[in-house]
């Protein structure tokens, strides 16, 4: 279907309707369609138009975002990108939004610094267009759709999986678009026996995996907690590698491992990286490292991957089907590295297996 991807603008700021509209209308394939000063005109707008993607801002006058998204949900589901502020409250309110249903989100301050806005405008632009391309968002709005006007409940299909029987030192797990709530399905359900460390890369700005981990924390069994420079690595402690950060593991004398986060190296795609953390994990833990590839846009993780691979490694891909964006677990798939192509929540269950 050869037509432009519509877009709906939810903000209260006539700057930012007007910066957001720009950065998108720059690529021929987006139309924004219609703007909004608040939560309860974007409700009418996105029921009214359809449009296939709407950014909806968190804080706005008469209806907040949280509240028009819940509606948005129930009444006219639609693929939703929240406009999220760097802050702690922002990042807790982003992490609920996730929760409700928003596929995505983009750091809302970035967007006023010239000197990162063709970054911002690029990665505004490949959300939206990745969002739309999304088989499996498709079909899970449509099932929302369904279930709003026959009243249902919507059922999670379980298919059944072969469990390997190998023994694993550490766990490293890479993760992105569709992360926050893909990770709530999993950690909180992995047992408190498991005596090795995990380690995850999610790609987030600051405050938001600090937010990511404490809540991830109150759910879990398992000792959650944003890794910090200089830590030992403790078995059953579950490391989050801080926005803007890189997070490394090396061997601290003859005590036991330490965590490094740094900024180096710069030249990555994404800080934190997936590739950059499962190496180092690799490079200690060498082939009983677990690899974990998760739902994400992009291949990121994908070197590190093919590394462990090479060492006698075993790996898991998320499936298609339960990824929010298949990209990054496809990279691997493709090109004959995973071992196993799990469910989400299948995941846990080879996890859990960790003795």
């Amino acid at each position: 279907m050869n037509r432009k991807i519509s877009v709906v603008i939810v903000d209260d700021s006539a700057f930012m309707r007007k910066s957001l509209s720009i950065m998108l209308e720059s690529d021929p394939d987006i139309k924004v369609i219609g703007t909004a000063r608040n939560g309860q005109e974007g409700l009418e707008l996105v029921k009214n138009l359809r449009p296939d993607v709407a950014t909806l801002d968190i804080e706005m006058p008469v209806m907040d975002g949280l509240t028009a998204l819940k509606k948005i949900m129930n009444e006219c589901p639609t693929s939703v990108i929240m406009v999220s502020s760097l802050t702690t409250e922002g990042a807790d309110s982003t992490l609920k939004a996730l929760e409700l249903g928003a596929v995505d989100f983009i750091p809302k301050e970035l967007s006023y610094v010239n000197v990162n806005i063709t970054k911002i405008k690029e990665d505004l632009i490949s959300k939206v267009k990745e969002i739309v391309k999304q088989k499996v968002i498709k079909e899970r709005l449509n099932r929302l759709r369904s279930i709003s006007k026959s009243g249902q409940q919507e059922v999670v299909r379980k298919p059944q999986s072969q469990i390997p029987q190998i023994g694993f030192k550490a766990v490293a797990i890479g993760i992105s678009t569709g992360g926050p709530l893909s990770l709530q399905k999993i950690i909180p359900v992995l047992s408190e026996r498991i005596n090795v460390p995990i380690f995850i890369v999610q790609h987030m700005p600051p405050k938001f995996t600090k937010s990511l981990a404490d809540r991830l924390n109150l759910l879990s069994k398992l000792n959650v907690k944003e890794a910090e420079n200089g830590e030992p690595v403790q078995n059953g402690t579950v490391y989050i590698a801080p926005g803007g950060f890189h997070m490394t593991i090396r061997k601290n004398g003859m005590a036991s491992n330490q965590i490094v986060i740094s900024s180096e190296p710069s030249t990555t795609l994404h800080r934190p990286s997936v590739d950059v953390m499962i190496n180092s994990v690799v490079g200690l833990y060498g082939k009983h490292t677990l690899g974990v590839i998760m739902t994400g846009m992009g291949k990121d993780g994908f070197e590190a991957i093919k590394n462990l691979k090479s060492l006698g490694g075993y790996a898991i891909a998320q499936d298609e089907p339960t990824c929010i964006v298949y990209g990054m677990p496809k990279a691997i798939v493709d090109a004959g590295f995973a071992d196993n192509i799990l469910p989400l929540e299948k995941i846990p269950e080879i996890i859990n297996k960790v003795v």
